[in-house]
């Protein structure tokens, strides 16, 4: 029913921190006005502006297919009160249980697969330049 709001309350929020990291990282020129990383990721790592991108985009991407399929099957309408489940009062807490459940269970699991892949991201860069370090 409403499960893909959820995400996109954690989307907003990780958009709106994003922002704020960005223009930080912008001043210690990190990166630039586009969010481009400066510094070499195989030294340090990626930036944190182009790690929130990914989840950013995982997030955002996900409510965007979840919304889409929720209209297809008639749970969300283009008119108020845009979920069909706040017509009827008594589907109300039904739906509250579905956000509560699948909707923080799902932008748990994308954020646990983002964690897990700037992991893997930055170890693989940091590999990538001890193996040329060895070469040379």
């Amino acid at each position: 029913m409403a499960c893909f709001v959820v995400g996109g309350g954690e989307a907003i929020v990780v958009s709106a921190v994003r922002a704020a990291v960005k223009r930080s990282e912008e001043s210690r020129g990190i990166v630039d006005k586009s969010g481009r990383q400066l510094t070499d990721p195989s030294v340090e790592g990626y930036c944190w502006t182009r790690k929130l991108t990914w989840l950013m985009n995982m997030l955002w991407g996900g409510v965007a297919l979840l919304a889409v399929e929720h209209m297809w099957h008639g749970e969300v309408v283009p008119f108020p009160p845009f979920l069909t489940a706040m017509n009827n009062p008594a589907d109300i807490p039904e739906m509250l249980h579905e956000m509560a459940t699948v909707g923080v269970g799902m932008a748990a699991l994308v954020t646990v697969v983002w964690l897990v892949g700037t992991v893997v991201a930055d170890a693989v860069a940091r590999h990538a330049s001890d193996v040329a370090a060895k070469e040379a």
